[in-house]
Order: structure tokens, then sequence, then C-alpha cells
């Protein structure tokens, strides 16, 4: 089947179809490389995926290695901005 960009997307054109207004596509967050501090295994990669604010301040959404007993495993986790460093230059972290 070919792409006619032209007419816009499925959506685009369902919508029209019903003389609704085509909803705009939320845009995903931008994902970022960082540092993830305090592990036994020293400093960790990790991939940022957002930011939440918190009653004791500022959490990182990361997902990251962490080594067990049979090898390593990929968690998710929320961590306080302290325990997160950049990993190139850019604000990533909030002021």
């Amino acid at each position: 089947m070919r792409r006619r960009p032209e007419l816009g997307s499925l959506a685009e054109r369902s919508a029209a179809m019903r003389g609704e207004a085509a909803a705009a596509a939320p845009v995903p967050p931008p994902i970022r490389h960082c540092w993830v501090l305090g592990h036994p295994a020293g400093r960790l990669p990790g991939l940022l995926l957002g930011w939440g604010q918190r009653a004791d301040g500022w959490h990182g959404r990361v997902v990251h290695p962490v080594e067990e007993v049979s090898g390593w495993v990929v968690v998710e986790e929320w961590l306080p901005a302290s325990r997160l460093e950049p990993a190139s230059d850019g604000p990533t972290m909030p002021g």
C-alpha cells in the first residue's frame, strides 16, 4: 500500500469525514542519557525518561542496569535528582 502524505494521516482523514478536527499527536518527552550515582558497582549508564516533582524535590524516572548474582538486569525506578548526572553537555537536570 502506498502512502499519500498529501491526503494526511488516516486519523486526519477519518476526522475530516466525521467533520471533526483531528487531534494533534502527542509529542513524546525527550529521552536523555544520564549517569546513575550511588550504586555499589559505581556510576552506571541510564536513560532519563522524565521528571516529577515531589515534596522532597525533583526525581527522575530512569531505566538503568543493575548487577545481580545471575548477571545484569534492567530496572526502571524514580531516583532523586542528586543521584543523577547528565551524560553530555546540555541542560538535562531541572534547576
